[in-house]
């Protein structure tokens, strides 16, 4: 079953995406219902958030492209929201990487606070090798929050780097032992929920508004160059070739 499950613990809230099938990719429905979790959760008395995949292969392998590809503005607006990618967000959020986080997933991790890697995981923004446009923040994000070299390099290359490497780039705090790594979150998670919920949320929320602020700034720029690369002949071949598991071929 794909669903984003919610799990309440105290003052602590644990939001995992679940499609283990797919790496824990995220459908537009599931998109969707991961927006309307961040609303709930921004109106409520929670005081953290614990951010994870489900199963030990993935925390996400972002968006799932074997379904609709489409970004009209209606859409685009679900899943920068689902994203946290332009709107400042209040509740500080830990993250809980069990596995691959790529694409949408590692866009998704840009917005999360504190961050844990189990060793096996892996981090990346393949996009570029299947002719499509990150989306979801990692243009305006990534750069900001690990410089421009890695940032480049990630973007720019499509590679995917290990948790040694992403630790040693910002891109997380921490490399923690799989079987340790819900203990850590959830510790980790009380220690933040047991100082005053008005003054964290108020750090969060400038920080967060801030780098909100920026991205709204090149929003209308973000839809225009999708919407060119998506009406490139090399959008079909690269998602053909990545639905047809074969290299793609740009002429």
């Amino acid at each position: 079953m794909m669903e984003i499950r919610v799990e309440q613990h105290g003052h602590i809230v644990m939001v995992t995406i679940d499609n283990q099938p797919r790496r824990n990719a995220m459908t537009r429905p599931m998109m969707a219902e991961l927006a309307r979790v961040w609303d709930e959760l921004e109106r409520g008395d929670c005081r953290c958030i614990v951010l994870t995949g489900a199963g030990d292969r993935a925390f996400s392998a972002g968006a799932d492209i074997s379904g609709d590809l489409s970004a009209r503005a209606e859409t685009a607006k679900v899943l920068s929201r689902a994203l946290l990618k332009t709107d400042a967000y209040s509740k500080p959020i830990v993250a809980a990487v069990n596995g691959d986080c790529v694409g949408g997933g590692l866009e998704l991790l840009l917005s999360t606070d504190i961050r844990a890697a189990a060793p096996h995981a892996r981090f990346g923004l393949p996009e570029v090798r299947w002719s499509i446009y990150p989306f979801g923040g990692a243009t305006i994000k990534l750069i900001q929050q690990i410089g421009h070299v890695h940032a480049m390099d990630l973007l720019l290359t499509g590679r995917l780097v290990d948790a040694e490497e992403a630790m040693r780039r910002g891109l997380v705090n921490r490399i923690v032992p799989a079987a340790d790594l819900m203990a850590w979150a959830l510790e980790t998670a009380e220690v933040i929920a047991a100082n005053s919920p008005s003054a964290v949320q108020a750090v969060k929320q400038q920080i967060s508004a801030t780098i909100a602020e920026h991205a709204r700034s090149r929003e209308a720029l973000d839809q225009e160059l999708g919407d060119r690369v998506r009406a490139s002949a090399e959008f079909a071949e690269g998602v053909a070739a990545f639905r047809e598991k074969r290299p793609p071929r740009y002429e």
